[in-house]
């Protein structure tokens, strides 16, 4: 009888948390969340799924185990220096993180899987805009503000990802329904995705994120 380790070269590696966590993050991010199973993962480590608790206590602490490693790519604002610095660059940290684990977003906007380390970047985040001097109160909402921006883009972000059949289809369409004659507006918008230019060099969030950082800087 043939083993899944005789299969898979990879299964001689002794299993450990880390390694199991490392291959399910590789997992979602190559086929989506939706593709976690334990069973599936224990394949991926050339594993019966059963030897897999002997390290994880189930799929939730693998769930835990994968975003805990998403934040730990993230950069928390730093304390010292501007302010204004210090929290685009952390943002910048978290949208590429986000880009780059587009199934991360809403596990992490999720009520259950407020990590340690999220809390740590809510708390630093919050304590960089105080000392900055906003008080209490626009600190509030220039948090709920900066903190819906971020998640918001990278998953309007993620939404907008296409294969070439579907770049393919959208062109076709553009071309058919979006005339300059009924949507003037729409299609010369259009026409900039569809050709190169000044306006690709500029990085949308980072538009949007100074367009926030300005008006907080005006309050303050």
């Amino acid at each position: 009888m043939t083993r899944q380790s005789d299969r898979n070269p990879t299964a001689r590696l002794p299993l450990s948390r880390d390694r199991i966590l490392q291959a399910a993050l590789e997992l979602v991010d190559d086929a989506g969340i939706e593709s976690l199973t334990m069973r599936k993962l224990g394949q991926v480590l050339g594993f019966e799924a059963m030897s897999l608790y002997n390290h994880v206590a189930n799929k939730d602490d693998v769930l835990d185990g994968i975003v805990d490693l998403v934040l730990a790519e993230t950069e928390p604002p730093a304390p010292g220096g501007d302010w204004e610095t210090a929290v685009k660059t952390s943002a910048v940290s978290v949208h590429e993180v986000l880009r780059d684990h587009s199934w991360a977003a809403k596990l992490l906007m999720s009520p259950e899987r407020i990590r340690p380390a999220r809390l740590r970047y809510m708390d630093s985040l919050l304590g960089r805009l105080r000392k900055a001097g906003f008080s209490a109160d626009t600190t509030y909402h220039a948090y709920h503000v900066l903190d819906g921006y971020i998640f918001g883009f990278s998953l309007w972000e993620t939404s907008h990802t296409y294969t070439a059949e579907q770049v393919t289809q959208f062109v076709a369409t553009f071309g058919r329904d979006i005339t300059p004659d009924t949507y003037p507006y729409l299609h010369e918008h259009g026409q900039q995705h569809l050709n190169e230019g000044p306006h690709h060099d500029v990085s949308a969030f980072e538009f949007g994120l100074d367009l926030i950082l300005d008006g907080l800087t005006r309050a303050l």
